[in-house]
């Protein structure tokens, strides 16, 4: 008997043959994502996460073991179906999370045939997991999109619950080796919005010459009722989205060290 994977919204697939020698977990798909990289995308959220970011609008990808398993294989005969709408848009895959690296395997076999379709491809990673077990994967990835939580290690580790060392270590991994980039920043009042924060992270981002450009993520709480759901204690209950000024004010200071900012 298969099991079913879960798209988001509404739509149910089905599994390949149990028998593929190489699986792993996924929380869920969305065949026609917009905002996780360039032109359409289909984008895979895996499961499993090891940061417990306060905002996190996915706390249920966090447990490694939930989620549906499934094959590079089946998930291959899936994008396929969208190859045309991808191409069209100058879109691809992109594998999000969760944390797409908790799989290296999984996530590297499924960029490896990407990549032999012609398929672009995208990683969004908080660059926290093993870097020696991550490098593997970047070799089929055009695009990486890092989540950089915030630049003081002491609000980082508030933020995720992980030290910072990690990240900023991948990063200057993703610059030797030239590595298409994208950075994200979710901008978050009275957390990670203090200007020294930012200023600081403008300054390592500036010298990253493989970063093509910053995403200043607004803080929202659409997922505050899956916390709920979960029984989990959500900090920011009473934190208000950043306003148009304040996060016009934090793309400028990333604008003064000379980086593009959407």
């Amino acid at each position: 008997m298969t099991t079913p994977i879960y798209e988001s919204p509404n739509r149910v697939l089905q599994t390949a043959s149990p028998a593929s020698h190489l699986s792993g977990r996924i929380h869920s798909i969305e065949t026609c994502g917009t905002v996780d990289g360039p032109g359409i995308r289909f984008v895979i959220f895996t499961q499993g996460c090891l940061l417990r970011c306060l905002y996190c609008h996915n706390p249920d990808t966090r447990d490694p073991e939930a989620g549906i398993e499934t094959t590079p294989e089946e998930l291959i005969a899936e994008i396929e179906k969208y190859r045309s709408y991808m191409q069209f848009s100058g879109g691809g895959v992109t594998i999000s999370g969760g944390e797409p690296l908790l799989q290296p395997e999984f996530v590297k076999e499924i960029f490896r045939r990407c990549k032999e379709l012609q398929i672009h491809t995208a990683l969004d990673t908080s660059g926290f997991p093993d870097l020696t077990a991550s490098k593997p994967v970047l070799e089929f990835v055009d695009l990486v999109l890092l989540d950089i939580k915030s630049f003081a290690p002491k609000t980082y580790l508030h933020v995720t619950g992980v030290p910072i060392e990690p990240t900023l270590k991948f990063a200057e991994y993703l610059r030797e080796i030239n590595k298409p980039t994208w950075i994200r920043f979710v901008l978050v009042p009275h957390l990670t919005d203090d200007p020294e924060n930012v200023i600081k992270l403008a300054q390592f981002v500036s010298k990253l010459t493989n970063v093509e450009k910053v995403e200043v993520l607004p803080f929202h709480k659409l997922g505050e009722y899956k916390w709920h759901q979960l029984g989990y204690h959500y900090e920011l209950e009473n934190t208000q989205p950043p306003t148009a000024e304040e996060i016009q004010k934090v793309k400028d200071i990333f604008t003064s060290y000379g980086i593009q900012v959407q």
